[in-house]
């Protein structure tokens, strides 16, 4: 296959030259107006033509074997199989059929004996829901609105509301009720909580922006999210972020990431259902609505959040975070932030858990069983930080056990949200 592949450049490129000097003249007269490519080339006597170099570099690239990982493994399990015995031969022959599959990581379900319920519902964190069309058609509201002068928070920190003051003492608590907070603030916890999570952690210090304008930015969020869903409002927003700040705090998190993963943690956490209408994604790709039209029915509701909050930040300099940071920092924080809120989509659930459990989990239980007693927590946090993709992974994780972490609540808390969310699903 190479050999003739090599032929075939060969006579690609030594092909015949009239060819290469219509070609040439085409593009000389094209650039009547610019410098003289020949003169400026031809003035070392050993520096090779443009066209000489144009055509080895093509050659090279021509001659660069480019293949994918999972081609590379195929073609090892292949050449392992010549000198396997049958049974050896015929197992990998089933490994190979796994690995053509494009879905790796998502679970394929067992159909038999299996109750029924569980299937659709399992069945349904997995496929995208367009199974049936609905008439109903769904206007998705546009509540961008920038002014928010009839809400008042607070100028600083140290002007909240002692009532508030007192509540917020126990933030860092998991069992920290977050609907006394949404009673106290009148369904207004974001702004109240981020601005005491973000000022444990730093972010203002990291984005190198005044209280004033983070607390802008999280009145904004807020008034974006709707008061009128039972679940999707700013309080599960804040209570997501409540979850995440909690998971920041443990030692292992705190060891695989860095500040910057923090702060891009935190900031998803705010942002990750801000202009929700309380309709799920199949819902809306259901029934043709606007957004799904615009996001080509993948990763709707996701996609929009994110585009908003960053739409909403760099909109007006009052409330935009990011206006004074670098800009390969920006780039590699907004990327993380991207990624955080798209992983909350669940039809990718399976796929996450899975990379998750045989990258992180599998490895650092091993490390641990290896050498528990001798500081084996350090050793693999380190080996994370090291390791980009496994970072990325931890971030996922945290966003999506937070943003479903509610039924992990002290009981009546648990029964409040479950109340909500079904309360949501039925309006729907």
């Amino acid at each position: 296959h190479r050999q003739l592949y090599k032929s075939h450049r060969d006579e690609k490129y030594t092909g015949d030259n009239s060819q290469s000097e219509s070609h040439s003249f085409k593009c000389k007269n094209r650039r009547k107006d610019s410098a003289d490519v020949k003169s400026i080339t031809s003035q070392s006597s050993d520096a090779p033509s443009l066209q000489t170099r144009r055509y080895s570099s093509m050659a090279r690239i021509h001659s660069m074997t480019i293949e994918a990982p999972i081609t590379k493994v195929i073609n090892i399990i292949n050449a392992a199989q010549e000198n396997s015995p049958i049974t050896v031969a015929e197992a990998l022959d089933r490994v190979l059929e796994i690995l053509r599959t494009t879905e790796l990581y998502s679970p394929q379900l067992g159909t038999k004996d299996e109750d029924p319920h569980t299937s659709d519902l399992v069945g349904g964190l997995m496929t995208d829901g367009l199974r049936r069309l609905s008439g109903n058609e769904y206007v998705f509201s546009k509540n961008t609105n920038l002014s928010h002068s009839h809400l008042s928070a607070p100028n600083t920190i140290s002007d909240v509301p002692p009532c508030i003051t007192q509540l917020l003492d126990n933030e860092e608590s998991w069992d920290f009720n977050i609907f006394e907070l949404e009673a106290v603030t009148n369904k207004r916890p974001l702004v109240y909580l981020g601005l005491k999570v973000f000022a444990r952690f730093g972010v203002s210090e990291f984005l190198n922006c005044s209280e004033a304008t983070l607390r802008a930015w999280l009145q904004v969020i807020e008034a974006n999210y709707h008061s009128s869903n039972s679940y999707h409002n700013s309080t599960h927003a804040a209570d997501v972020l409540h979850a995440t700040a909690f998971f920041l705090g443990k030692e292992r998190v705190k060891g695989s990431l860095d500040h910057l993963d923090e702060v891009a943690a935190l900031i998803a956490a705010t942002i990750h259902d801000v202009d929700h209408p309380g309709r799920t994604n199949s819902f809306l790709c259901n029934a043709g609505s606007e957004l799904a039209v615009l996001y080509n029915d993948t990763a709707v509701l996701e996609s929009h959040h994110t585009a908003l909050a960053f739409q909403l930040t760099t909109k007006d300099s009052k409330c935009n975070i990011f206006k004074n940071i670098d800009r390969n920092h920006y780039r590699t924080l907004r990327q993380a932030i991207i990624d955080m809120v798209l992983a909350t989509e669940m039809t990718k659930h399976f796929e996450h858990v899975n990379k998750f459990v045989n990258s992180i989990n599998k490895p650092m239980a091993s490390e641990e069983t290896s050498s528990h007693s001798e500081g084996s927590d350090c050793e693999c946090t380190a080996n994370i930080k090291n390791f980009p993709d496994n970072q990325t992974l931890i971030k996922r994780m945290m966003i999506k056990c937070a943003d479903v972490a509610n039924p992990c609540r002290p009981l009546e808390l648990c029964i409040e949200w479950a109340g909500r969310i079904s309360e949501e699903y039925f309006a729907q």
